[in-house]
């Protein structure tokens, strides 16, 4: 039986904003039950995440990639990226495949990103980019086998990263076959939820759903074997914690959120997405 009862599949602890208690906030989680994944959104914070799987025995899996913010240079403000986030200027990454294979042959390295498209306050310019870098990353998963983690930010009135996406996804196919993985802080329709299932992509939620409405519907549209949860992590505390820094622990919250909205037993919703958690990552747990 395992030790674990759930799994953040989408935290960033590999970030600085844990630089002065990044331990504590780990050994907070597996004390808890609580196994996460740190996603990497450059090579540096892949390498990071990467190098954090190597101090604990269990319980601590990586995701390396690049975010789409990161293939061109641009600003991010402390605004825009909430608690825990400290504004920076993107340097612009070439996405490199042989630097990325060489971090996924960690036995640890579950999977690729996160990555895709961010269409959110977008230069028109950068677009060309993204998709470029992002039929590169499919490729790479293609080739590696690994699951991505998929960053799908549309425009502030438009689903159209999603659609983008989910046509790039489907055209990228092999042997009529799509790369697996998960559409992560999933904001899209039930029309676009329904795409990315059928491709076999799960959606995941994160303590957004504890305070806002809107995303309740698409809760009790996922089906259970297709849904996981995560923090974001330092974005984004679910309730109670809201207005604080966010940290994997606290994936326990919207797990609870998952169950009240699918009106089942909470015992049964963290079996379920721990399972779900196992079978699109590889985890051990």
């Amino acid at each position: 039986m395992s030790k674990f009862r759930r799994i953040d599949i989408h935290a960033h602890v590999n970030f600085s904003a844990y630089d002065a208690d990044r331990d504590s906030v780990i050994q907070r989680a597996l004390a808890s039950g609580t196994a996460m994944i740190n996603v990497g959104t450059q090579i540096d914070t892949s390498r990071a995440a990467v190098e954090l799987t190597k101090k604990y025995s269990e319980g601590v899996y990586a995701i390396v990639g690049l975010h789409p913010i990161h293939t061109s240079a641009s600003f991010h403000d402390e605004k825009e990226l909430g608690v825990g986030g400290k504004e920076f200027t993107s340097r612009g990454e070439e996405f490199n495949p042989v630097l990325y294979r060489e971090l996924l042959k960690d036995p640890k390295a579950v999977g690729i990103g996160e990555c895709g498209l961010d269409y959110y306050r977008l230069d028109e310019s950068t677009k060309a980019k993204q998709k470029e870098t992002f039929r590169k990353v499919i490729a790479l998963a293609h080739e590696t086998g690994k699951p991505l983690m998929l960053h799908i930010r549309p425009s502030e009135k438009s689903g159209d990263a999603y659609d983008d996406a989910l046509d790039m996804l489907a055209s990228e196919s092999k042997n009529g076959r799509a790369v697996k993985g998960d559409s992560h802080f999933f904001a899209g329709t039930t029309a676009q939820a329904r795409r990315f299932l059928d491709l076999g992509i799960t959606l995941s939620f994160t303590g957004v759903i504890t305070f806002a409405k809107q995303y309740l519907e698409l809760v009790e549209y996922v089906p259970l074997d297709m849904i996981q949860a995560e923090t974001d992590c330092p974005f984004v505390a679910p309730v109670p914690y809201r207005g604080k820094r966010n940290e994997p622990a606290y994936v326990a919250e919207v797990v609870a959120k998952i169950a009240r909205v699918k009106n089942l037993p909470l015992e049964e919703v963290e079996n379920a997405l721990l399972e779900n958690g196992r079978r699109v990552w590889g985890v051990e747990i």
